[in-house]
């Protein structure tokens, strides 16, 4: 069965995401009008710069309907300032910020710190064979709590971060703190596309 994964293409690193999508078995749709969010199974809304990307989803009328399909049950899979746009809640943001919600998290934007502060380290995550997964992280969030229907999947193992939250999973929604759309390694979006199948 072929899906439809949309990757908004708002702003952010689109493309990577749309090549692993189409190499992982899905038909990849960059999404930037309603008609087009309309037509997929499901969406990964990519890293970038959370604030831009919630100030286009506005401007470009789509912020509403995001949040309908979202709450309606369609998977989602946001990675970096994705993971921001689909928390409940968020600390550190800019004042009237908004997000798409729908994962009942709270999370810390730019916790990591800023640019300068990137770092790549690997990380286990719970349902994902082959060993750990080769983390890129560039001014990330991380989960500062979740709630009882959150599933943690992956935290940060060493240094002075180590046990913070970097991946999580309620139903259908997945959310990573980091870039696995930089590194080739298909895994992570393997396993979001056999959630829109097995949803689907």
């Amino acid at each position: 069965m072929t899906i439809s994964v949309g990757v908004l293409a708002l702003q952010g690193d689109v493309r990577e995401h749309l090549r692993a999508l189409a190499a992982s078995g899905a038909e990849p749709v960059p999404v930037r009008r309603e008609s087009e969010l309309d037509a997929v199974d499901a969406l990964v809304i990519p890293g970038g710069e959370s604030t831009t990307m919630a100030k286009l989803a506005a401007t470009f009328e789509l912020l509403e309907p995001l949040r309908k399909r979202v709450a309606d049950g369609m998977p989602a899979y946001g990675s970096c300032a994705g993971m921001i746009m689909l928390a409940d809640r968020i600390v550190d943001g800019v004042p009237g910020q908004q997000t798409l919600g729908g994962l009942d998290v709270v999370v810390r934007r730019n916790a990591f710190g800023r640019q300068v502060s990137s770092f790549e380290e690997d990380i286990h995550l719970a349902g994902l064979a082959g060993g750990p997964v080769r983390a890129v992280f560039i001014r990330a969030p991380w989960v500062e709590s979740v709630g009882a229907g959150v599933q943690v999947l992956g935290e940060v193992e060493a240094g002075p971060c180590a046990g913070r939250i970097v991946a999580v999973r309620q139903h259908g929604l997945l959310a990573t703190s980091f870039h696995p759309e930089l590194t080739g390694d298909l895994r992570v979006h393997g396993y979001f596309v056999d959630m829109v199948r097995e949803h689907c």
